[in-house]
């Protein structure tokens, strides 16, 4: 495989699904698998279209309970295209697929540079004629609501017919994730085909609650070739276009299908059907096409790519790829958040959670324009979130776990454990950490940005209220004199009650307390920098009374960091839990990275243990350098030194069963300023996490796009030390072997383009000539001030 190519070579039906997610198409308004056109959904197939933001809600019987689940819709299915061979009989033969026998080989290539998915079978007829074909595929990143398919048939030494049918299916429900077949996964209505002439069918429905009205409109034709006979056949459910075309040696039978696709969410239009129809019937050919949406890619590409050497540097860019395919410049015209699982597949049920924590600080440095977006879709679902609060007897904003079409909190109230087969209450929705997600995300984007507009505004009203809900959450203990925030569940998970207790919730989660000071104090630090005429109006707003800021001041320097064993506790009372055996564990299971559903199935349970799911207090070492974390830690009048961050560190590495592909990101993170070997291994391993899909299965119901898109801040973020911060890029570069070089180029504040290159023990630095101020850069023994149109080169210390 090139570096610009990931290859599949023979048809794996167990391997099929994980295919489909790898090769999934995107453009950040749509998505779809890279299923096999011939093939409909199954066991083996799961084809899949998803439009960014398209949600329904239905209802089931759970465990005896009426639950409602809201979830991303799969979409009427564009890709059918399916061929026979007429005998020599004059009967047609059976429709040719990868799963008959008929099949001789197989080969599939996923192409980055050119964002296509190109497809080689060869099929062998009853008959022993073969007949071979090339397929490929795009969705279209200029035109967001296009795509298309060209498929090209070759006759081996014979001659005779071809059928080809064309359709789209409405037939489709959510299929995609086995553990949720016993819910109603049945989310279209009211499905209506038709005809277009001379060669379009169209498609028609609305999802089934919300009330989203949907079209496609495909367009069919044969290249070069009149096809003997053309039916256009609108069913029930499926429009479809048969065509008879004479095949012979030499006179390939090429056919170019072209779809659009439009939702009543869209902006001006006034129907989605005839908006669809419009589309197709205006849009150029497949070669045409293929030109333009190359170009649309190259231009991603010069602002977005990550250069890294070797095999890691493949895996990075495929990485970006499927980040940009989700979250691409069309994402900004949109109101979306982040889908955890991109817009790959059906985990999760599309929902957006904390991963844009991990998200937005690539973006912010690229892709700025997007990353405001997706900000201002949390700040549209601002007033769910205050009656969110003041429903639980709070003031401020309680952004939900899980976020979906409004913002209500969508965090299911029953999971399913597949290894007991029992349904079981889900705490998740306690993790109120969220909220400091956010508003982390809003300082870090207006740091990287310098847009003082959205962070006086927008962010302001969301940094205000975030920083009231913490405030009033946090209760003061006389006993200690600090304040302490209860009933939480942390980023950990595993852990949502103590041993035995029928409250749900733990007290003092570390992660939650710290990040809570954090945000009341950057809150402050906003308050007293606005204008005052800025800073009376923002009050009156939100209805904030500056009298309350006094006990701000005091919570921020007053939450309660809980220790035991001279190490940092994850939570009160963590110290006190049983020690598990891992080894033993380890030996008797194949992973163990789902320590919780193991122990659940064997009647025990995660919260007995010192065990986590995934890094919970070292996520402060991915959210702040270790000078901020110690300043952090003095405010609220804590010790923290290297030895105490180091123990906390090795304390929790030997704890953590690495259940969700953030935990080894953020531990390499944690790791590359302390032990750079083991820093390599867990990058390695989050490097892999999708590619190899480590946890046996998940990768085909979507790709974990937060992992993802860490990876490559890694290499931006971690490695250079960059913080965006006093209108300066401050650098820290960590000498980390199996990565001494790389380069990239970022996008700060008015400059476009800055390049970033380390290689031979160097930094070089490019500001490219524009008319904007020059770029402050900061190292911990230097500054420089680079031009416009300058080039710096810096030596680094030995490592």
């Amino acid at each position: 495989m090139s570096e610009w190519t990931w290859e599949y070579e023979g048809y794996d039906p167990a391997a099929e699904r994980l295919r489909e997610s790898l090769c999934t198409l995107g453009n950040g308004y749509f998505a779809t698998r890279g299923a096999v056109p011939e093939c409909r959904a199954g066991l083996v197939h799961c084809p899949g279209t998803y439009a960014a933001g398209c949600y329904n809600c239905l209802e089931s019987t759970v465990a005896g309970r009426q639950v409602a689940n809201e979830d991303m819709v799969n979409l009427p299915n564009w890709l059918p295209l399916r061929f026979r061979l007429r005998s020599r009989g004059g009967t047609w033969g059976p429709w040719l697929t990868p799963d008959s026998t008929a099949l001789l080989d197989h080969r599939q290539v996923l192409d980055l540079r050119r964002a296509v998915l190109i497809r080689t079978s060869r099929y062998r007829d009853d008959a022993a004629r073969a007949l071979r074909v090339e397929q490929i595929r795009l969705v279209h990143m200029g035109d967001p609501h296009l795509a298309a398919l060209r498929t090209v048939l070759t006759a081996e030494d014979w001659t005779g017919d071809v059928e080809v049918e064309s359709a789209l299916d409405g037939d489709v429900i959510n299929a995609n994730v086995h553990r949720y077949r016993s819910l109603n996964r049945h989310h279209l209505a009211r499905v209506r085909t038709g005809v277009r002439e001379p060669g379009t069918v169209w498609l028609r429905c609305r999802t089934s609650t919300s009330d989203i009205g949907i079209a496609m409109a495909a367009r069919s034709a044969v290249v070069g070739l009149p096809a003997s006979s053309s039916q256009l056949r609108p069913d029930r459910h499926r429009a479809v276009h048969r065509l008879v075309i004479p095949i012979g040696p030499g006179r390939p039978v090429e056919v170019e299908k072209t779809v659009a696709l439009h939702t009543s969410r869209d902006t001006a239009i006034a129907d989605p059907l005839e908006a669809a129809v419009d589309r197709v019937t205006e849009a150029s050919d497949f070669a045409a096409l293929l030109h333009s949406h190359v170009a649309a890619w190259k231009r991603l590409w010069r602002r977005a790519e990550v250069r890294v050497p070797g095999e890691a540097g493949r895996i990075l860019r495929l990485h970006l790829f499927h980040v940009l395919q989700t979250l691409s410049p069309h994402t900004a015209d949109l109101d979306v958040g982040v889908p955890a699982r991109g817009l790959h597949g059906e985990a999760y049920r599309g929902h957006v959670f904390w991963d844009e924590l991990f998200v937005l600080p690539y973006l912010n440095l690229h892709f700025p324009e997007v990353s405001r977006a997706l900000l201002t879709y949390r700040h549209r679902r601002l007033p769910q979130a205050c009656r969110a609060a003041a429903a639980a007897g709070r003031t401020g904003a309680m952004y939900p776990w899980q976020s979906g079409s409004d913002g209500r909190e969508e965090t299911q109230e029953l999971h399913l454990n597949p290894r007991s087969g029992r349904w079981l209450p889900d705490h998740s929705r306690l993790q109120h950490h969220v909220g400091s997600a956010i508003a982390y995300n809003v300082w870090q984007y207006c740091e990287a940005s310098g847009d003082t507009e959205f962070l006086h505004t927008k962010g302001a009203e969301m940094l205000l209220q975030i920083a009231r809900f913490w405030a009033d959450t946090a209760v003061h203990d006389p006993e200690s004199n600090r304040y302490r925030i209860r009933g939480v569940v942390g980023p950990d998970e595993y852990h949502d009650g103590y041993p035995g207790s029928s409250r749900p919730g733990l007290d003092d989660n570390t992660y939650t307390n710290v990040t809570a000071a954090w945000v009341i104090t950057r809150a402050l630090d906003l308050v007293r920098r606005l204008p005052a005429w800025r800073r009376e109006e923002l009050f009156e707003h939100v209805c904030l009374d500056r009298d309350q800021l006094p006990r701000w001041e005091e919570v921020s320097r007053r939450l309660r960091v809980p220790y035991h064993q001279g190490v940092i506790s994850q939570f009160e009372g963590y110290g006190d839990l049983a020690e598990l055996d891992w080894d033993g564990y380890r030996a008797r299971y194949d992973s163990i990275r789902r320590l919780d559903r193991i122990l659940e199935a064997e009647g025990d349970s995660a919260n007995r243990y010192k065990a986590s799911k995934q890094a919970d207090v070292l996520m402060l070492g991915y959210l702040f350098s270790p000078t901020e974390l110690q300043r952090l830690f003095r405010r609220l009048g804590y010790a923290m030194d290297d030895a105490i961050w180091r123990g906390t560190v090795d304390y929790y590495l030997r704890r953590t069963s690495h259940g969700s592909t953030l935990s080894e990101l953020v531990h390499g993170w944690v790791l590359a300023r302390a032990r750079r070997a083991e820093a390599w291994q867990y990058f390695h391993e989050a490097l892999e996490s999708d590619v190899a899909d480590v946890q046996g299965g998940t990768t085909g119901e979507g790709v974990h796009l937060g992992a993802m898109a860490g990876t490559l801040d890694l290499v931006q973020r971690c490695l250079t030390g960059l913080e965006t911060r006093e209108d300066a890029l401050w650098l820290d570069p960590v000498p980390l072997p199996a990565l001494s070089e790389y380069g990239f180029s970022l996008r700060y504040r008015g400059h476009w383009g800055i390049s970033l290159r380390r290689h031979s023990g160097q930094l070089e630095l490019g500001v490219p000539d524009s008319e904007e101020s020059p770029v402050r850069v900061v190292l911990a023994d230097r500054a420089v001030t680079i031009a416009p149109g300058e080039t710096c080169t810096l030596q680094l210390p030995p490592s």
